[in-house]
Parts: C-alpha cells; structure tokens; sequence
C-alpha cells in the first residue's frame, strides 16, 4: 500500500461521492437476478457487481457471511472478488465484524489485513465487545500494512442498545467509549484516520443520547442504511451532523435491486445522494 486507508478512502469519495455499495449475495436477490443459490449463482452476481461498478463508486463492501454460506468454495468467490477489484482500482471493506482475543484474534489479522493473504481488501469491519484492547492485532496490523478497519459503534438493529447504550463505571456509554478510543487511534492523522467506525445512518437520536463524539474521531464513518432502510438527507443530518464530511454512505438493495442491466444507473443516483446528503 502507497498511502494510509483513511488517505485514500478520502480520496476515493472525493473522486467518486460518498457512497459505498454493499456486495450482499441474499437468495432472494440471486433470484431476482435470475440466479441459482448456489456457488455459480454466488460467482455471477458478486463478479457481475464488480465489473459493473468497479471504478465507479468510493467503495464495495462484500459481506462475508453469505459468501461462507457456501462453504469454501463461497470463500473462493470472496478471494476472487477482493482481487477483481484491487485490478479495478476500488476499495473493498470485507464486512466480517469479526472480534476475538490473542492468537485468535490475530488470526482474523492475519486473514483479512495481512499482505499477500487473499481475503484481504483494505479494511474490514470488527467488533469491540470483547473490549476495544481486544482488536489491538487488528488495528496494529492495519497500521503496518496501510489498510483500515471499521469497529462497530452504533448499529441500526434493534438488540443493540443493550450493549451500546449501556454506562460504564466512568459514566461514559458504551459507544461513546468506543468513538474516544478510535479518535486517540487516529489522532494526527490527515486528511482523517484509518480507524473507522459503523453508525447506522437509521439509528436517530442515539449519538445524542449516548453522548458519543463522532467528530472527535478524526476517521470514516461507515453509514449503512441509506435507501432501502429509509435514510435520506435529513437521516444523514440528524446522526452525523457535523460530522457529515467523513461519512461513507452504505446501500445494497437500492442499488442491486435494480438488477444488471440498471447497476450504473442506480449507482449514480446513489452516490448523487449521498454526496448532496453528505457534502452540500
């Protein structure tokens, strides 16, 4: 890598607008594709995304888990899917939120953010709930190999709460905690760090509420929501505020459920979006 992830996602949505596309492989959708549920199924959506969109958007984000629902072969198509589009010069976030400690976790490293391993992109998604130390060989490998990850913040569902509103001892919520410990990760960074953070663009009050500081972060936010699940502009406005510029809009089935033939179109209107949402 030539430049920090956070350098060149900046970039990337400088160039190409604010928006990331979701490579999301559900049955349902390989069958509104006219597609088999199945590993050839799997290979002619997920490649058809990248050839379509490569160099057309900031990022693609395939989320490993309904690649693994094929088995090995599935993770075959999610290698493939990694290198076709490093050859088409876009950024790919391997959505694998996986989290662990020690050896374990820095197994998941060496997988998705090591050099010369085949599942890695130039971020992955994590999760901090074994404690943000925890991803230290994540976040520490990233650092030496230039590339990001995104910890979970705040998500859209409806279980998070539980753990992400939830106070510690110091009076600090749960999230606010994670935000402060990735700003010091990035801090002195520029244009903006490499440790991101996932923020439901759906999850409303809840960064007012549970005082998380998202400007403070000084890295990505990772926005997914936009479209299909209802968030707009004033979404976007109400949970990022001024926070907004580093935001990377997320959507999947806004765009691939236009199908083949209408990807470009669906992504352009998108990424016009986002970028009036996010950069107005």
């Amino acid at each position: 890598m030539t430049a920090a992830f956070g350098a060149r996602l900046a970039a990337a949505m400088d160039e190409h607008g604010p928006l990331c596309v979701g490579i999301d492989p559900h049955p349902g959708l390989l069958a509104s594709w006219g597609l088999p549920d199945d590993v050839g199924g799997l290979r002619e959506f997920a490649l058809r995304v990248v050839d379509v969109l490569g160099g057309r958007v900031a990022a693609l984000k395939p989320q490993s888990a309904l690649f693994e629902r094929h088995g090995a072969a599935g993770m075959a198509v999610l290698e493939d899917v990694v290198s076709a589009a490093r050859a088409a010069g876009t950024l790919t976030i391997v959505d694998a939120k996986r989290g662990d400690i020690g050896s374990t976790m820095a197994g998941y490293a060496d997988a998705f953010l090591s050099d010369g391993s085949p599942l890695a992109g130039d971020a992955v998604t994590v999760s901090p709930y074994l404690g943000f130390g925890s991803l230290s060989p994540a976040a520490d490998l990233a650092a030496r190999t230039g590339r990001g990850i995104f910890v979970l913040c705040l998500t859209s569902n409806k279980e998070g709460h539980e753990v992400q509103h939830a106070v510690g001892s110091d009076g600090a919520s749960v999230a606010a905690s994670v935000a402060a410990q990735a700003a010091v990760l990035n801090a002195g960074a520029d244009p903006m760090g490499s440790v991101g953070l996932v923020v439901g663009a759906t999850v409303g009050d809840a960064v007012r509420e549970t005082g998380t500081d998202l400007e403070a972060v000084n890295g990505p936010l990772l926005a997914p929501g936009l479209g299909a699940q209802g968030a707009g502009a004033a979404e976007l406005a109400k949970v990022f505020g001024a926070a907004r510029p580093r935001v990377l809009a997320s959507t999947s089935r806004a765009v691939l459920g236009a199908g083949p033939d209408g990807l470009p179109d669906a992504a352009r209107t998108a990424a016009d979006e986002a970028r009036g949402a996010l950069r107005a």
